[in-house]
């Protein structure tokens, strides 16, 4: 079968399309023959050794596929479209995924959306109903919401009963945005007055912040004094802020960390619980990512390259069989 392998610490220039062995599924684990896969921020650090998660090259990256499984396991039939979370080994034909990481899909989604489904859509749900304590009515306000973990936070939010603030840097995220179901969208620069104007200086209850950097200190500002909470999802900005903690006492507000993937680990029937969670959203089509962009598996560089270099629109895939 082919592959892409990551063959040093170099980032993504450092893939190579290689023919490899065919995996064999261990106990408890299914075979996924794999259509689509997803490029992730995850799948980029990765790339340069910047994950928590390390592993020595050669490896074959990447986080969550979509096909159909080749043979009954773990409760699927042979032929099940799904979609799966194998972490690492998703930038090939074939991949042996943990049963309790594999999601049968829905009737009317198609395995090229089934691709951009799990690794987003559950660390929203997570984000927001395990961490957040998110309830109807109640102000979010999205960062990268953009972006492919921005914009699932965005459906799920305005899914749940939210009203949906979207921060985005330009025009084209921001219809982007609009076309994900958001009720205002502001500018990144100077969002905070914004926001104050849009909530009669009362704030927002949630701010879900994948981006992290310089917005953070104004994201602690635009909480709403004695609810307000501040979920952080990631670093895309590159740096990591910190918080004086003296702010979040004299406010009564929270930062909570979201490390989906630690829940995941602490608890491995975790997201199968969740994916059924969120199945009767998917049935309705209220959760959609939106794809701009497809690669084929041999130009897995440049898909993580236009990942890299943010010109990402919602979800970038990998078209592992064209």
């Amino acid at each position: 079968m082919q592959g892409v392998l990551v063959t040093a610490f170099e980032g993504p220039d450092a893939l190579a399309v290689h023919e490899l062995p065919e995996p064999e599924a261990q106990e408890g684990q299914v075979l996924v023959d794999v259509e689509w896969a997803g490029v992730t921020f995850a799948d980029l650090l990765q790339t340069r050794g910047e994950y928590q998660t390390r592993p020595e090259p050669p490896f074959v990256p990447g986080w969550e596929v979509s096909g159909t499984v080749r043979a009954d396991a773990g409760g699927l039939r042979a032929g099940d479209r799904v979609s799966a979370l194998p972490v690492i080994g998703g930038f090939s034909q074939t991949v042996a995924v943990d049963a309790s990481m594999v999601f049968p899909l829905p009737d009317n989604v198609d395995t090229r959306r089934g691709a951009a489904l799990p690794l987003n859509y559950l660390t929203a749900h997570f984000a927001l109903i395990h961490r957040g304590a998110l309830r109807p009515g109640e102000v979010v306000l999205v960062h990268g919401a953009a972006g492919g973990v921005g914009s699932a936070v965005c459906q799920m939010a305005a899914s749940y009963g939210a009203r949906v603030i979207a921060v985005v840097s330009t025009e084209e995220k921001a219809e982007l945005a609009r076309s994900v179901g958001v009720h205002e969208v502001v500018a990144a620069d100077g969002f905070l007055d914004e926001v104050r104007s849009l909530t009669d200086g009362r704030g927002v209850d949630l701010v879900v912040d994948p981006v992290g950097g310089d917005r953070f200190l104004d994201s602690l500002r635009a909480l709403r004094k004695g609810v307000g909470r501040l979920l952080v999802l990631g670093f895309t900005g590159r740096d990591i802020p910190t918080v004086r903690v003296n702010r979040l006492l004299l406010t009564n507000t929270s930062v909570l960390g979201v490390g989906v993937a630690e829940y995941w680990r602490q608890d491995p029937q975790a997201a199968r619980s969740q994916w059924h969670e969120i199945l009767p959203l998917l049935k309705s089509g209220r959760l959609d990512p939106p794809i701009s962009s497809v690669f084929p598996l041999a130009q897995a560089s440049a898909a993580l390259r236009h990942l890299d270099e943010r010109r990402a629109l919602g979800r970038t895939l990998l078209n592992v069989r064209a």
